[in-house]
């Protein structure tokens, strides 16, 4: 059987997913819904280890765009974490916020960029921030750890201050390359 792994020797130096959840705890952010992905891993660790946020896996993306309509009607920030492999679910779903001018907040993991062994990742990773722009979601990125606490701020900011949708991506050379290894 094959399995996905990191090459973590890519992408070594600060816990940059540490910094974007502090920051996210700073800007009031308490429910965080994903749906399971490698390159989130260690935030969705530490929201689950934080008690005091609300973790929500999902079934699909798009259910996250509710859940952060729903929490913000409620009361609270909330983020939603997803791959780009995922924004593509997410597009009908995006009027609801633009149209009700609701809120947003979604970090992505990049995939269809540097290194990609797998082709089926490349269109819409290229399509990614083009899908978002089209239904009014302002992009920003982040290239390297050092500017990731900061982005993620002026996000969280543009976000629920301005209640304006905003996506954050992650550059895939953050992450690490990604490559086939056998198990036993």
């Amino acid at each position: 059987m094959d399995a996905l792994a990191r090459d973590a020797s890519v992408a070594p130096g600060r816990d940059w997913p540490l910094e974007i959840f502090n920051t996210l705890k700073e800007a009031g952010v308490s429910q965080i819904s994903y749906v399971p992905d490698a390159g989130h891993s260690r935030l969705i660790n530490l929201s689950h280890d934080d008690r005091s946020i609300k973790t929500t896996v999902l079934t699909t993306e798009e259910e996250g765009i509710a859940l952060s309509a729903g929490a913000w009607l409620g009361g609270d920030r909330a983020v939603l974490l997803m791959q780009s492999s995922g924004v593509g679910n997410c597009v009908n779903m995006l009027s609801l916020m633009n149209s009700c001018r609701l809120p947003l907040l979604t970090i992505v993991t990049m995939r269809g960029e540097w290194a990609e062994f797998n082709p089926w990742q490349v269109p819409m990773g290229s399509a990614t921030p083009g899908a978002f722009q089209l239904m009014g979601v302002t992009v920003l990125r982040i290239e390297t750890p050092d500017e990731a606490a900061e982005v993620i701020s002026a996000a969280a900011t543009l976000a629920f201050d301005g209640d304006r949708q905003i996506a954050v991506l992650i550059s895939q050379r953050m992450l690490g390359r990604k490559k086939w290894v056998e198990s036993k």
